[in-house]
Formats: structure tokens, C-alpha cells, sequence
């Protein structure tokens, strides 16, 4: 087997051309009961479900400015996100969004309460961002980012955001925090949950 360098890999498609377990070709029906298209083995009988993938991230707030992360990979590469990522088996979202803040942006955190909970029915996944609090200035990005920044409200790079759903949490916090939201630190901030609609280019 030829090894390939690191920038060669890339995440699978998720569609299958063939059964995981015994290798023979898949096929596309509905199994009897089943309301849908499957990917299914008519030699072993398995069914191959795809259900959505989650991402999880945080909205890390430092001295009032907020942390951000320009992207050193594609899709959105050298635009600016918040640090997240897709959520690994055996974590919870929590675990899953300060791992992806460390990988990231290596930053020191106190992760804050769930805020935002983003369905992207196109892009086939969920997308949760939490609070967070800085710890400290000091930040080593790791080598999905090409840099991490603190920005204030007024220097946030909105042309160059990369997702929809980071602009919409942007937009969520910086309202909530015009609205005295987090004026009162025994008040628990709410939990916004919405749907990102299908884009004409992009999500």
C-alpha cells in the first residue's frame, strides 16, 4: 500500500458503494417497514443508516472580545470561525467543543452554558455552540488554523466568516448582550434554537 502525505486525506463521502460487512455491492431501497431509501445488502441483509453528524463549538468570550479562528482548511479555507468541529465517538458535546477549542485555537476555557442549538437539514448535521470564558490571552493554534485573534464587537470580520451558523450565534450573543442578557451572572442566558434554511450557494 502506497502511503499518501497528510494533505491527500480527506473525509469519506457518505454515500456507500459497498457492504462493511461482507463487501458485496450496495443497493439503494426501502426495507419493508421503513419509510425511505436505505443504504442496504441484499447478500447479508445489513442496513447502512446515515443519520446526522453532529458539530459542536463555543463562543469564547475574553476581556469582552471574542475569540476567533482563521481556517487553514478547506471547505471556507482562510476565513475566520469559531473554534468547532464535528463531535468523535464516546464524547459528549460538551467534551467534544473544549477539545475542538484546544485543537483549534489552543485556548484555555470555562465552558458556559449550551447556546445555541442549529439544525442545517441540507448539510445533514446539527450545530451546537456553547459559552465559554477565556482564561487567559496566551493561544497556539493548531494545525487547522492559521491563526487566533480577539476580536471586540466592533472589529468582528463579518465579510469573512465562514458559516452561517457562526454569523447567526455572532448575531445572537451580540443582541442578547445589547439586550442586558448577561448583565446579571446568577441569570442564565437562553438557549436559541433554529433551523439554518437551504442556501442558494452555501451554508
Amino acid at each position: 500500500m502506497t502511503t499518501q502525505p497528510s494533505s491527500f486525506y480527506f473525509p469519506a463521502p457518505r454515500s456507500q458503494k459497498f457492504c462493511s460487512q461482507c463487501a458485496t455491492e450496495i443497493s439503494y431501497i426501502t426495507p419493508p417497514d421503513d419509510n425511505r431509501l436505505r443504504a442496504v445488502c441484499q447478500s447479508c441483509g445489513a442496513v447502512h443508516y446515515q443519520n446526522p453528524r453532529n458539530v459542536v463549538g463555543v463562543l469564547p468570550i475574553f476581556n469582552d472580545k471574542i475569540l476567533l479562528c482563521r481556517r487553514a482548511i478547506s471547505p471556507r479555507y482562510n476565513k475566520w470561525t469559531l473554534p468547532a468541529g464535528f463531535m468523535e465517538l464516546g464524547e459528549t458535546t460538551a467534551q467534544g467543543a473544549m477539545r475542538e477549542t484546544q485543537e483549534e485555537a489552543g485556548a484555555q476555557i470555562e465552558l458556559g452554558p449550551l447556546y445555541t442549538v442549529i439544525n442545517v437539514p441540507h448539510a445533514e448535521q446539527v450545530h451546537f455552540f456553547y459559552l465559554a470564558k477565556v482564561l487567559s490571552p496566551e493561544l497556539a493554534p493548531g494545525p487547522e488554523s492559521l491563526e487566533a485573534d480577539f476580536f471586540s464587537p466592533e472589529t468582528i470580520p463579518w465579510d469573512e466568516l465562514a458559516f452561517r451558523t457562526v454569523i447567526t450565534t455572532l448575531e445572537h450573543y451580540l443582541d442578547d448582550k445589547k439586550n442586558g442578557v448577561f448583565d446579571s451572572p446568577d441569570k442564565k442566558p437562553p438557549v436559541h434554537h433554529y433551523d439554518v434554511p437551504l442556501p442558494m450557494h452555501d451554508f
